[in-house]
């Protein structure tokens, strides 16, 4: 019966939860990063040190490459060899193929459930930990799901970028954009549309990064006043220690119960992103 088998939840690298992985036992398949004429695996053999070390002596900014069907293939025969059943979960199909891979892979394997967070980075992860959760309460696969998609538009996934060049060179926002924020010192909210899966430009915050993030961790706090607290997400990429601690500050003066837990975005997510960006993400309601 499929209540009685085991349900095990994969993701792919940009769910970012760094060390939350491992604490859950998530298993999860990497995508390439590559720099240059130099290809690795997000997390394995490309780090986002690795990244920033290229950018500043070349110039130049990465490309990352889906998870191929060839490789989720294995990745899924592995994990069901003992009759175990998959729910995975990829970055939206908006922004990467790995969510068609995923399915092509996933027709051949049987077993394996694949969800399209319509996210990235722990705005993925939220959704990972929250399947964690309902499979270990000894929900069915077909009930985890279910859930998971009926929850999926209540994600709240931004962050404010301290360049515009990655996501630009990476061709996820246009040139005039880039020139724009680039002149003027504008510090942009890139919003993830939990119904489209697309990324879009929010509010242009013109001065220092610390400032912009300040300004922006306090207007999304104010939009969102019955967030759920119980998990709250502030992922960067390597964003100064005293702007990490700053945004901590704030979440717990409106939300002293809050659950929050600090990550560092992968190779992928920083490739698109560049150093300093940083996001808080969360459920919407409770």
């Amino acid at each position: 019966m499929e209540e009685n088998r085991k349900i095990i939840i994969t993701s792919d690298s940009t769910a970012d939860l760094d060390y939350l992985f491992e604490q859950n036992n998530i298993p999860i398949v990497p995508l390439s990063v590559i720099l240059g004429d130099r290809t690795g695996r997000d997390g394995i053999e490309i780090q986002p040190e690795t990244i920033y070390q290229y950018y500043a002596t070349t110039k130049k900014t990465p490309k990352t490459a889906a998870v191929s069907p060839e490789e989720y293939y294995e990745f899924f025969k592995k994990l069901i060899a003992d009759g175990s059943e998959v729910i995975h979960f990829t970055i939206s199909s908006k922004m990467s193929s790995c969510y068609d891979n995923a399915c092509t892979a996933a027709s051949e394997c049987g077993s394996v459930r694949v969800v399209d967070s319509r996210s990235l980075s722990t705005g993925i992860g939220l959704q990972v930990l929250y399947a964690q959760k309902l499979a270990s309460n000894g929900l069915s696969s077909a009930q985890i799901y279910e859930k998971i998609i009926k929850r999926r538009d209540d994600i709240q996934a931004s962050f404010v970028v301290d360049t515009m060049e990655f996501l630009y060179k990476g061709g996820r926002c246009n040139g005039l954009i880039a020139f724009v924020a680039s002149v003027l010192k504008i510090k942009p909210q890139i919003l993830v549309n939990a119904l489209s899966g697309e990324m879009e430009v929010g509010k242009k915050y013109i001065g220092k990064t610390a400032v912009a993030i300040s300004k922006y961790v306090a207007e999304t706090l104010t939009k969102y006043p019955n967030l759920d607290d119980s998990c709250v997400f502030i992922t960067h990429t390597s964003a100064p220690k005293e702007v990490v601690e700053k945004t901590r500050e704030m979440i717990l003066n409106a939300f002293p119960s809050a659950t929050i837990y600090e990550t560092i975005a992968g190779s992928t997510i920083t490739s698109h992103c560049g150093k300093g960006t940083l996001g808080i993400l969360f459920y919407k309601n409770k």
